[in-house]
């Protein structure tokens, strides 16, 4: 189903649960005001309700939302116990973002660009152990602009995710920043051109 703020477009798809008129308000009311910091230039919001059907699961209902704006992606997650309460936290977090989002590219705007360190990426740590998935259960489809590895940082920050996949501007090859188990963040690039081999 799909609802309108004018300029954007809010999209707004259900799992295991019917998006009924009273629940569609309620999004779009609650994004509404989180994002009306981007007022002018967001292009669309993807918002996802599910229920798992999971009894071992505690908080059930969950709601994802993605913003679209001009050359960025913002997301955030949340579930709980109840519907009405996963819609409340997740604008609470986008809203946040939001708030952050600008503050840095107004920052950006008086500062002198920082250079990124050089020669201090490491390849991912090797102590977790994460179950893999016996089939892709979804597929994401993207625009991949090439950027720096400090626009890519900035990305994973917006997205919530653990790690971010981007096209280097530097080098035109595929790239993967991530979140470091120990801190920090890591760089992934394809091995050849004299690099030096990664280390843990």
């Amino acid at each position: 189903m799909i609802v309108g703020f004018m300029p954007m477009k809010i999209v707004i798809h259900g799992k295991n649960i019917a998006i009924t008129d009273p629940i569609r308000e309620y999004v779009e009311n609650k994004l509404h005001k989180a994002l009306d910091h981007f007022n002018g230039w967001i292009t669309e919001v993807d918002a996802h309700l599910s229920v798992a059907r999971n009894p071992r699961i505690h908080d059930t209902h969950v709601a994802e939302v993605t913003v679209y704006a001009k050359g960025h992606v913002l997301r955030a997650e949340e579930r709980s116990e109840n519907l009405y309460a996963s819609i409340d936290l997740v604008a609470d977090k986008l809203s946040r973002k939001v708030r952050k989002f600008k503050e840095k590219k107004q920052a950006k705007l008086h500062q002198t660009p920082v250079p990124v360190p050089s020669g201090e990426w490491v390849a991912p740590s090797l102590e977790r152990s994460p179950e893999l998935p016996k089939e892709v259960v979804r597929r994401k489809y993207f625009a991949m602009p090439p950027m720096t590895v400090e626009e890519a940082l900035e990305q994973l920050e917006l997205i919530d995710h653990d790690f971010y996949v981007f096209r280097n501007a530097e080098t035109g090859e595929i790239n993967v920043v991530y979140e470091r188990n120990h801190g920090g963040y890591g760089l992934i690039q394809p091995r050849g051109n004299g690099q030096p081999k990664s280390h843990a």
